[in-house]
C-alpha cells in the first residue's frame, strides 16, 4: 500500500490545486472557513472516519501532542469527520484536543476533496497540507497508520 497517494478520482484534489474553501460548524458551536486562514497560516486539514474510535483517538491525540509544534510552524490543525458538532465537542473534551474539529455531516466536503473510502465502507483517513496561499502542497493517505499523519505533516511544514 502506497503511503502517499495521489490517486485521481473525479473531483479529487491533488498537489498543486487550490484547496476547495468550506464553512463548517465546529465542536465549539461556531463556524470555521478555510479562507479565514489565507495569507495568515498554513492549514493541516485531516479527514478521519469517526470520533472516539481507537485509530481516530490515537490520531487526534498525536495531533494534540504536537499541536504546539504545528503552531510554531505557522499552521492550524483542522480535523473533519461526519460526526455532529455535539459528538466533536465530547471527543474534544474527553481527549483535551486544542485544535478545531469541524462537522461535515452530509459528507459534502469529503466528496469535494475526493477523499476515498477504505474497503468501500470506512470513510478514508487523509491529511492535506495547505499553504498560506490556499494551495495543496502535500497529501498523505493511510487508513491504518493514524499517527504517521502527524509525522508527515510536520515534515512537510518544515519545508516551507
Amino acid at each position: 500500500m502506497s503511503m502517499s497517494t495521489q490517486e485521481r478520482t473525479s473531483g479529487s484534489v491533488t498537489v498543486g490545486d487550490q484547496a476547495p474553501d468550506f464553512t463548517l460548524p465546529t465542536a465549539k458551536g461556531d463556524q470555521v472557513s478555510l479562507s479565514e486562514f489565507r495569507g495568515e497560516k498554513s492549514v493541516v486539514l485531516y479527514f478521519y472516519p469517526k470520533d472516539s474510535t481507537p485509530g481516530c483517538t490515537a490520531e487526534a491525540c498525536s495531533f494534540r501532542d504536537s499541536y504546539e509544534v504545528f503552531q510554531e510552524a505557522g499552521a492550524e490543525v483542522i480535523g473533519v469527520s461526519s460526526d455532529s458538532s455535539e459528538s466533536h465537542e465530547n471527543f474534544a473534551k474527553k481527549n483535551n484536543l486544542p485544535f478545531i474539529l469541524a462537522s461535515d455531516e452530509g459528507g459534502a466536503l469529503r466528496k469535494s476533496y475526493g477523499v476515498p473510502s477504505t474497503l468501500g465502507l470506512l470513510p478514508g483517513r487523509v491529511t492535506y497540507i495547505i499553504d498560506k496561499q490556499g494551495v495543496v502542497r502535500h497529501i498523505f493517505s493511510s487508513q491504518f497508520a493514524p499517527q504517521k499523519h502527524v509525522d508527515e505533516a510536520l515534515k512537510i511544514l518544515k519545508q516551507f
